[in-house]
């Protein structure tokens, strides 16, 4: 087995640069014999130097969540295709459910999604008070290895 960080600086910066380090990986790559899985961590609406952006505009912010996560699984070679689970953090699930789930909507149908990944949404704090979601994903992918 082999583990290695994933990185996108053109789009988020590590979390362990911040101001005030925090110790984790954007995801992890883990292979194993053939298979290559991918761990994505909770990712939000953050900008490449580490500002929360879209503050107060749950629609943005999703929008900018799914971006980011992208760019993370292009870095791999992988696409939304690949993706098995996410698990979705959102601040306000009453407020801001059925905005969520177009806004996935949308975009699973702009990636050309026939399969839908299967998804957990859960009401949580998140790290910073203006943020109002966030995803990870597990994603799993042949091994070109």
């Amino acid at each position: 087995m082999k583990t290695r960080p994933m990185k996108i600086p053109h789009m988020l910066n590590e979390a362990y640069d911040y101001d005030k380090p925090v110790p984790f990986s954007r995801g992890t790559r883990v292979d194993i014999k053939g298979i290559a899985m991918l761990f994505i961590s909770g990712t939000a609406s953050v900008d490449d130097q580490g500002l929360s952006i879209h503050q107060g505009d749950l629609k943005a912010q999703a929008r900018r969540m799914l971006e980011n996560v992208t760019e993370l699984l292009k870095s791999e070679g992988a696409t939304w295709r690949n993706v098995a689970r996410t698990t979705i953090y959102l601040k306000h699930m009453e407020e801001h459910y059925h905005d969520l789930a177009q806004v996935r909507f949308d975009f699973f149908k702009e990636q050309g999604l026939e399969v839908f990944p299967a998804s957990t949404c859960i009401q949580a704090t998140l790290c910073r008070p203006e943020l109002l979601v966030e995803m990870e994903a597990i994603v799993i992918l042949e091994n070109e290895d």
